[in-house]
């Protein structure tokens, strides 16, 4: 069963100028991809490229901001008890680090909260709550990162325990609800920072209380920690994202935090770190713990000063990661085999699919492959022995999953998160009606247009324009991610200087020849159908390779066609 094939459009006006920018060192198809992009208001080239952290904007602007620090400096001063309830992903694990940390730099030693995947499920749930008032004392503060938006049953129960409760969030509120609690702190209660990840609100936060009250935190030291949140939670990478970022990957490969080190140690980092190390290196390690049930590993690596236990940690995250990867495999499979037996790429505008001998921890993952895969949006569900349902979906642009739940929660018993990326609990009796209803909002809010897979690519290029020199240049458009992709160029009548070389996993490497230049290339996915003829049309991103102690420009191709 194949998907429907790419249509490739391009990313506003073509380029297809050989010339270089107007002192040499820059190509103008760089700043064309930039200027395609957007610049942010007021903001000029140099500015975009070279962010600084003195730009970072006043974080008073957060709605709510000012109450929360001073709650928090009241518990300061008044020796409070405080406990810092977090999420089991990266961003969760990264954001109570973070608020640890900052509080520890005034005095204060709290205690820390993670919630079970699989028993107590995702945020401030009773259950959650329960287990944390009966494995340590009960705090006067209660501070969660990451979660605590939507639980409004959640907040009226911890205020009639007589416990504060300060919530640090970024994920979309209830329209016209709001948790009964000290102080709200999530930018899209408001209209500035939206994009951003908890832990960039915490670090707002950070920075917030350190405007009002100096210690000896050096939170630049920090931001590392919030680089790898922001790229792996996926949010748009625009505004403080992008500068926060860019600073957290210099700052990672001389990290002071043990645990980020071992990470870039045992995933054979080398000395350097892109958005891509972090997104395919040390976030999926980090969120494997969790997937695992085990989240308190992954906060362990990040949290300890001890080099040896951070090693010995890091080594354990790489094994539940492979493990998470041996859950993953199966799991696709078998959701593939499901789609045989009836879904048409071309008919069905949705993917629901549920078993009860999935993983819970790892449905989100095939989620998201099987999005890609297809292009639709998707839910895959993990179902207990009682028949309840914890599912997670991914979308594609233009369906706003938040939504989608809204219209049909009627099926549903719980659900919440972003856009384009969801959670839900249901009943699995309800899975078919679930998923009838699902297509139908989805029908009726995208146009046929929207439903079909695209392949945007942002300029045309020769591959006698593609050299190290080039890939330096292309470097100061990082970091990429959500909002601003890496760049996808084409390449037209290429033809193969050599067969493919298939490797594991159905992937190709193979060298391609335009004319009298060649490039390496490889081609994720690419022997799972066959190939037309060449010569080919190819859609690519670029990436240094570097292999026994040279490198060289390599292809990533994304898609090829018969050439036109």
């Amino acid at each position: 069963m194949r998907a429907l094939p790419f249509v490739w459009i391009p990313r506003g006006e073509p380029f297809q100028s050989k010339e270089t920018g107007s002192d040499g060192s820059f190509p103008l198809i760089l700043e064309h991809l930039i200027r395609q992009r957007g610049l942010p208001p007021g903001m000029d080239l140099e500015n975009y490229l070279h962010p600084k952290l003195r730009d970072l904007a006043d974080p008073f602007l957060i709605p709510e901001m000012k109450p929360a620090v001073e709650r928090i400096l009241r518990a300061v001063d008044q020796g409070e008890k405080i406990c810092v309830f977090g999420d089991y992903d990266v961003d969760g694990v990264a954001s109570i680090t973070l608020m640890r940390r900052i509080l520890m730099s005034y005095g204060v030693d709290p205690r820390h909260f993670i919630p079970k995947r699989g028993a107590e499920g995702y945020g401030l749930s009773h259950a959650a709550i329960r287990r944390c008032l009966e494995e340590g004392e009960r705090p006067d503060l209660l501070i969660t990162v990451d979660c605590g938006t939507v639980s409004i049953q959640e907040a009226a129960e911890l205020k009639s325990l007589g416990i504060d409760l300060l919530i640090v969030d970024h994920h979309e509120p209830i329209p016209g609800e709001r948790p009964d609690c000290v102080a709200l702190v999530n930018p899209k209660c408001g209209d500035v920072f939206t994009y951003l990840c908890a832990a960039g609100v915490v670090f707002k936060l950070g920075h917030a209380l350190l405007k009002t009250r100096q210690t000896n935190l050096d939170l630049k030291e920090l931001i590392d920690l919030v680089a790898v949140a922001t790229i792996s939670d996926i949010v748009p990478m625009v505004g403080e994202n992008r500068l926060l970022v860019r600073h957290g990957l210099r700052h990672l490969p001389n990290t002071l935090n043990p645990g980020l080190r071992a990470l870039q140690d045992v995933t054979g980092m080398n000395g350097s770190a892109t958005s891509m190390d972090v997104g395919f290196r040390i976030g999926p390690r980090l969120n494997a713990a969790g997937r695992m049930d085990v989240p308190e590993d992954a906060l362990a690596t990040l949290t300890t000063d001890c080099r040896r236990l951070a090693r010995d940690l890091a080594q354990k995250l790489d094994a539940y990661n492979r493990e998470r990867q041996n859950h993953e495999n199966l799991i696709r499979r078998e959701a593939v085999e499901m789609l045989a037996q009836g879904f048409d790429p071309a008919r069905d505008p949705v993917i629901v699919l549920g078993s009860r001998s999935w993983h819970h921890g790892v449905v989100g993952i095939v989620a998201s492959r099987l999005m890609r895969q297809f292009h639709k949006p998707t839910f895959v569900v993990a179902i207990d022995e009682e028949g309840i349902g914890k599912g997670s979906g991914r979308s594609i642009e233009g369906v706003s999953l938040v939504e989608a739940i809204r219209a049909c929660e009627n099926d549903l018993l719980a659900g919440g998160g972003h856009a384009m990326a969801a959670g839900l609990s249901i009943e699995e009796g309800k899975l078919e009606s679930f998923r009838k209803r699902f297509a139908e909002y989805v029908l009726a809010n995208t146009t046929e247009e929207q439903r079909r897979p695209k392949l945007m690519y942002d300029a045309e290029i020769t591959f006698d324009q593609l050299s190290l020199e080039f890939l330096a240049s292309y470097d100061l458009l990082q970091p990429f991610g959500n909002g601003n992709p890496q760049p996808v160029f084409i390449a037209r009548q290429v033809e193969l200087s050599r067969a493919p070389l298939r490797m594991k996993n159905q992937h190709l490497r193979f060298m391609l020849r335009q004319g009298y230049y060649e490039q390496d290339a490889v081609f994720f996915g690419g022997g799972e159908h066959p190939l037309p003829d060449p010569p080919w049309d190819v859609a690519f991103t670029i990436d240094r390779n570097t292999f026994r102690g040279r490198t060289t420009l390599q292809l990533i191709v994304q898609d090829l066609r018969s050439a036109e």
